[in-house]
């Protein structure tokens, strides 16, 4: 297995504190996902993933690029290609821990790009490594 990086840690100022996290947890991104995105390692796959939604519709692609397990990770995501995704929710449909090291979660995240909608329903996989969980994989439903 290659060697993960270290997440960087940089303060974000995209979502003013008081704001609601873009993950739908009801928490505030201050209290929600933002610590995560600062270095803090989420304590669950689940907690990761809505932080990695959250990523995605912030654009912190190196946040993205560092929770991805090293054996799956892609070198870029591109994320300020045009056009720009603009992510609208998430729901998380069921979490379960498989082994101390394995995880699987279940979600739908709704997005639009150039004005029409579309639907990710993904059953992802998240392995525990050194302390951290990591996105492994995932497989797309209908």
């Amino acid at each position: 297995m290659k060697s993960s990086k270290p997440l960087v840690k940089k303060p974000l100022t995209q979502i003013n504190t008081p704001q609601p996290c873009p993950c739908e947890s009801g928490k505030p991104y201050s209290t929600c996902c933002q610590p995560y995105h600062q270095g803090l390692a989420a304590p669950t796959a689940q907690a990761l993933m809505r932080s990695r939604y959250t990523a995605f519709a912030l654009g912190l692609e190196s946040y993205l690029l560092d929770t991805w397990h090293p054996d799956t990770r892609p070198t870029a995501l591109n994320l300020a290609d045009d056009p720009p995704t603009k992510w609208l929710g998430l729901q998380v449909k069921h979490s379960a821990t498989i082994e101390p090291t394995k995880a699987t979660v279940e979600f739908v995240a709704r997005y639009k790009i150039a004005g029409k909608a579309y639907r990710l329903h993904e059953l992802s996989q998240f392995e525990h490594i050194d302390g951290r969980w990591y996105y492994l994989t995932g497989e797309f439903n209908g």
